[in-house]
């Protein structure tokens, strides 16, 4: 697939519709894809896209949601997201309490709320993250799109 026709996320949190990426927290890391972890143990999989505590989130196309998907196997106020899949991506969106976790949605429609980040992690930047099934980097899928003119000779 070319890079210009490549699936791209539309907003995915309300406050944020250009989906601009967490940088870094100095207590916390970055939130890049590949971002250092416990020291350099473990590699950051996913990417975070700015998101306020309680803002909403929204589907960035139109996708199927498949069921539960928590970050962490302690339990604790940020511990809750949901698997997706549309447009041949399969994805997961951490820290958000979904409105439901089976069915479809359209683009645009909202499909959860972020859940307070601040309670676990005081001062990090407030975040939605995404992650690939497959563990794959997401980035590309959050870029823009670059606008071409066609040019009549």
């Amino acid at each position: 697939m070319a890079e210009a026709d490549q699936v791209k996320f539309g907003a995915l949190c309300s406050g944020n519709p250009a989906n601009t990426k967490r940088g870094c927290d100095k207590q916390y890391g970055c939130g890049n894809y590949g971002a250092r972890r416990d020291g350099g143990k473990r590699k950051h999989m996913g990417l975070d896209i700015v998101c306020a505590d309680g803002a909403t989130v929204y589907a960035p196309f139109d996708v199927k949601l498949n069921g539960k998907a928590a970050p962490y196997k302690k339990n604790n106020a940020i511990n809750d997201g949901v698997g997706l899949s549309g447009e041949g991506l399969c994805f997961k969106l951490f820290y958000m309490k979904p409105v439901k976790y089976s069915g479809t949605f359209k683009k645009g429609q909202k499909i959860g709320t972020l859940l307070p980040m601040q309670k676990v992690y005081p001062g990090i930047t407030s975040h939605i993250h995404v992650q690939m099934c497959d563990q794959s980097d997401p980035t590309k899928y959050l870029k823009k799109k670059k606008n071409y003119t066609n040019i009549s000779p």
